[in-house]
This record gives C-alpha cells, structure tokens and sequence, in this order.
C-alpha cells in the first residue's frame, strides 16, 4: 500500500510540474500547480525540497504578515467580500446595463463557471485569511 502511495504522489507531483510548465503560458494557475507539484516532490527528492523550503518560510511570512494590523485584516476581508460578491454576481449574471458598449454577449463573460470559480477561491481566500488569523495574529511568529 505503501508503495502504491509512493508512486501515486510521484505521479501526480510530475503532473502538477508539468502542467503548471504549460499554464505558465496557457490560461490557468501555471505557479501554483508548479509548487503543488514541487510541494510533492519534495518527499521523495531533496532538490525539490531546496525550492519549496523558502517559498514556503516566505507564504508563512506573509501570512503572519498579513493578520498582525487591524487594516490589514480588514483589506483581506473586504477583498474576500468582493471575490464573493462579483462570483454572485456572475452566476445571477443580471441583463447587461444601458451603459455598457459592447454586445450583449459579451457581458459578463464565461457565466456561471466563472462565477463560481470567484465563489470558490472567495472560499479559499477566507479560509487562509482565518487560518492566518487563527495561527498568527499577535503572536508575532514569522515561520
């Protein structure tokens, strides 16, 4: 079983590499596929480990960074209020406004799999905020 899972994180670590190689280019989350990738690479290769320790003690940084002011809470949550809103928005996806120049087709594009998508990373983006506030805030910590 133990093998099973040694390569099924090999597998997919390479996937992840390679696919975020061609997101870099292409539409989609080139970096952070990359790191996911390196991130599981890093437990079977120590090359892969040396690239992800710093980007992973300057995530923490700036997670800690991130919750230390009030303001800076604030933003982040006025920021995951608007990814939320604008992805309600666009799954309601209202009729286009008078003002807008374009066809009518071309407002608020990609419909509901766009909005949804902003819903999600909404979701993210408030989770990390929590976590960062629930493992940083006034401890000063800088992982």
């Amino acid at each position: 079983m133990r093998a099973v899972k040694n390569a099924g994180t090999l597998v997919l670590g390479w996937v992840l590499v390679v696919g975020g190689l061609a997101a870099l280019v292409l539409p989609g989350p080139g970096l952070l596929a990359l790191f996911a990738g390196l991130a599981l690479l890093s437990q079977h290769y120590a090359w892969a480990r040396k690239r992800v320790e710093p980007v992973k003690r300057a995530a923490y940084r700036t997670a800690a960074d991130g919750v230390q002011t009030w303001p800076r809470i604030c933003i982040s949550v006025l920021g995951v209020g608007c990814l939320l809103g604008l992805g309600a928005l666009w799954i309601w996806r209202p009729a286009s406004p008078d003002w807008w120049p374009l066809r009518d087709s071309w407002w608020l594009l990609g419909g509901w799999v766009a909005g949804a998508t902003l819903v999600f990373s909404g979701l993210v983006a408030l989770a990390l905020v929590v976590y960062s506030f629930r493992h940083f805030r006034g401890s000063g910590q800088q992982t």
